[in-house]
């Protein structure tokens, strides 16, 4: 098998698939911040896009409002700018390379704290992100199931690298398997990385406006060499995804696909970009089907 060589600039190349009865043993979820499908992926060749949008500079200039009353009113409230191939190379380079969902949706009409519940816990009790660092009206953590609980009922080993929605639930807000974001690459070189990761940019590299976006998927690219350069490359699935809309305009409105019980529809969130990095996914493709973040969890 033809392995892949790490480089910061570059994608791996896909690899002869390996045999093997369990072929995917280490799944890693990549939660950037704060854009849409059409701001970042709207001028990729044969997705789903708008290629219209204006340019967005670099880094954003505001944090463009993006809580769900923001959502409601997206479609003339929505920031209408998108980023060219030369300031997320190498998502570009993944998208060219591997395979690039353009039906894919955030969980919630939110902002990040909901959608980050729902993607370790498949709910959220809440639509905003609460005052969790507010001494009066901090939030307490919910007693919800979660993924990494179930993981560890079936011996199975879990990591949360970065992220902060673990501390909204009781089971796992004092675990030992919330650590810092840099210890992923650390972990990835070295070859130990547990069953599933979720690794979360950490501050100035999460491309959470007002930070720089090109500077934020070289950070990403480098997570990607790690696990490369551990060796783990044969047996791993990666997921880059973003949290929510982040303020900005995408063309396509999100499915109902459920209803409250008085009848009302609910939606998904906005649709968001997400790359499936592997030997196994999928070569140069874009897949139209229907998905959401819940759709990471599933497949964890």
């Amino acid at each position: 098998m033809r392995k892949p060589v790490p480089t910061r600039e570059r994608a791996p190349r896909p690899s002869p698939t390996p045999k093997s009865t369990r072929p995917i043993r280490h799944i890693v979820i990549v939660v950037k911040e704060n854009h849409t499908f059409d701001n970042y992926f709207g001028r990729f060749p044969g997705a789903d896009g708008n290629p219209n949008l204006a340019l967005a500079p670099d880094p954003p200039l505001v944090d463009h409002p993006h809580d769900h009353a923001a959502w409601l009113r997206r479609a003339t409230g929505g920031a209408k700018e998108q980023y060219a191939q030369a300031t997320i190379p190498n998502y570009w380079r993944y998208a060219q390379r591997y395979t690039l969902c353009d039906k894919f949706f955030t969980a919630v009409a939110g902002p990040s704290t909901p959608n980050h519940l729902m993607l370790i816990a498949a709910d959220s009790p809440i639509i905003n992100n609460p005052h969790y660092r507010d001494p009066i009206n901090r939030q307490p953590p919910f007693n919800l199931p979660s993924v990494p609980a179930n993981l560890e009922k079936a011996g199975l080993s879990w990591r949360n690298y970065g992220g902060y929605a673990q501390g909204y639930i009781t089971a796992l807000k004092a675990s030992k398997n919330n650590v810092k974001a840099p210890q992923f690459a650390t972990d990835a070189a070295a070859g130990k990385l547990p069953s599933v990761s979720w690794l979360y940019g950490p501050t100035g590299l999460s491309e959470h406006p007002v930070e720089s976006v090109k500077d934020g998927q070289h950070w990403t690219a480098q997570q990607v060499d790690a696990i490369v350069k551990g060796g783990l490359w044969p047996n791993t699935v990666v997921f880059i995804t973003w949290d929510d809309w982040g303020g900005w305009y995408d063309h396509v409105n999100p499915p109902v696909v459920e209803k409250w019980k008085d009848g009302t529809p609910f939606r998904y969130g906005s649709r968001v970009g997400c790359l499936v990095l592997s030997p196994y996914a999928k070569a140069a493709y874009i897949s139209h089907a229907l998905h959401s973040h819940l759709s990471l969890i599933k497949f964890c």
